[in-house]
């Protein structure tokens, strides 16, 4: 398996930064109680992906895009348990060398392809994470101060007004991802977390007044065709799945630990369906792809709208650390650089450039890596590492998730790319 020669190849080993397997809530000193792992799930899980919901709602239908954020709850949490099962018998079995990442997992089971697979898979995803939070936070601060009834295309030096934003974001995004140490930026992420939950509280109180007083027309089912697109919504909005080795690790009771994740996943599940319904049911077939952009221009909803989009901001280089942790191992032996940090910023900036729609690049990305990441590569893992053990259902339902989320991901990346470019089928 080889695991030991890599053991050491992190650059966070040398910088001492958050990677993809770093707690937002990590202790040192002590293991985590349950508590504490509850609300690192939560961390872990929770991002902007939820103001994408309501406009997947509104395409897919209500019911089925309840009955599809459930299912892919269920599935993300129990394809994390197949993570930890797999890490659990390398370990006990095998005596590999301690598995603290997904990357390491994959090493240990599949060798250097195992790790670029995985290392691939982190960089997409944690890159597209941050795209959408450039798009969300140019389209926001655009619909804020830039947008009228009587000039609904208005140009900022002959530039739209997000392509501005996004620009102007760009110097400072340059300086904040040249810090090597990104630590400290972490209780932003928390902060962010409890913005994100202020918000939806105050979106959510809104779409229940905007709902009783309009009671707009509402669609159950949309049909067989935007069945991928809200797939691939649901599936980016419980994001996270790398997190889960390193949380089960650092619990101090880990028999409990399937018993935290799923009531955290339940708990999930339930804020962003009921987030999801009411803001459909709010504006119906009005609904906006960022949900925020439907509420009025009051006091309130400005500062939830600029409080999200600060959030964002700092969480950007906090996000993109497990892509510099991956690339500088590869291609500078583990060492801090800037000039390449740089590049990825820039590539991350044109592609969010390129993509008009926030709900239509949260199916994309989540239709594509996040399937893979989260159903695909676990399955997968598992079925190998266990296959002497596993009975006829098991090999059947790990091939089978391996076979439905490669299918699901080719299509589903296929149906989001024409959904973005505004090719009908």
């Amino acid at each position: 398996m080889g695991f030991e020669k890599d053991k050491a190849s992190s650059s966070s080993h040398i910088l001492q930064i958050p990677r993809e397997d770093t707690p937002l809530l990590a202790n040192t000193q002590h293991l985590s109680s349950p508590s504490k792992t509850f609300a690192n799930v939560f961390i872990a899980v929770v991002g902007a992906g939820v103001l994408g919901l309501p406009y997947s709602f509104k395409k897919t239908g209500w019911v089925m895009g309840t009955l599809m954020l459930l299912s892919v709850a269920t599935l993300t949490c129990y394809c994390m348990m197949l993570l930890v099962y797999s890490r659990r018998k390398l370990e006990s079995h095998f005596k590999v060398a301690k598995i603290s990442s997904f990357g390491d997992l994959g090493y240990a089971v599949c060798g250097s392809v195992g790790r670029c697979t995985v290392d691939a898979m982190i960089v997409m995803s944690q890159a597209g994470f941050c795209i959408s939070y450039l798009i969300f936070i140019a389209n926001t601060l655009a619909h804020l101060f830039n947008y009228s009834v009587t000039n609904p295309s208005p140009k900022i030096l002959g530039l739209s007004p997000k392509k501005v934003y996004i620009w102007s974001c760009f110097p400072f995004q340059l300086g904040l991802n040249s810090i090597p140490t990104l630590t400290h930026l972490a209780p932003l992420s928390i902060f962010a977390d409890v913005v994100d939950l202020g918000a939806m509280g105050v979106v959510m109180a809104e779409d229940v007044l905007i709902f009783l007083k309009n009671r707009p027309v509402l669609e159950t089912f949309g049909g067989f065709s935007v069945f991928f697109y809200g797939l691939g919504v649901s599936v980016y909005a419980f994001e996270g799945v790398g997190m889960v080795l390193p949380l089960e690790a650092e619990m101090k009771d880990k028999e409990k630990f399937g018993k935290i994740l799923g009531l955290s996943m339940a708990f999930i599940s339930l804020m962003y369906g009921s987030f999801g319904v009411l803001g459909y049911f709010a504006f119906g077939e009005e609904t906006k792809d960022i949900i925020t952009t439907n509420l009025g221009r009051g006091l309130l909803s400005t500062l939830v709208q600029i409080g999200l989009c600060i959030n964002l901001f700092f969480t950007f280089p906090l996000m993109m650390n497990p892509v510099y942790e991956v690339m500088e191992r590869r291609f500078c032996e583990g060492r801090y650089c800037f000039w390449l940090r740089w590049i990825v910023v820039l590539v991350v900036t044109l592609v969010a450039l390129m993509v008009p729609n926030f709900a239509d690049f949260l199916s994309l990305v989540g239709s594509s890596v996040c399937i893979v990441l989260g159903f695909v590569l676990p399955a997968l893992f598992h079925l190998i590492v266990f296959k002497k053990e596993l009975g006829w259902l098991g090999l059947a339902l790990d091939s089978a998730l391996v076979l439905m989320g490669a299918v699901l991901a080719i299509y589903g990346t296929y149906s989001s790319m024409l959904e973005i470019f505004g090719v009908k089928a």
